[in-house]
């Protein structure tokens, strides 16, 4: 196998964890945000999960590119 594949196969299987990894910290802040609209403390959580979302898609469009700029080197 070469190169590309691995290096493909890796930052999806790393990214698929970091991303899961941080996914219960997310859904706590959410619920501390739903509780406390109007607190100032609020907006940074929400920032915080803009960002993640803003990662995770990220993270999913480049996963995708790798798989295809590989089977286009391996099949074109």
């Amino acid at each position: 196998m070469d190169l590309l594949l691995w290096i493909t196969i890796g930052f999806i299987i790393i990214g698929f964890v970091v991303l899961t990894s941080m996914k219960k910290g997310m859904e706590s802040k959410l619920a501390f945000i739903t509780a406390n609209m109007e607190n100032g403390e609020s907006s940074k959580k929400a920032e915080s999960i803009i960002w993640w979302i803003v990662s995770t898609t990220a993270w999913g469009i480049v996963s995708m590119i790798l798989i295809v700029w590989w089977f286009h080197n391996h099949f074109g």
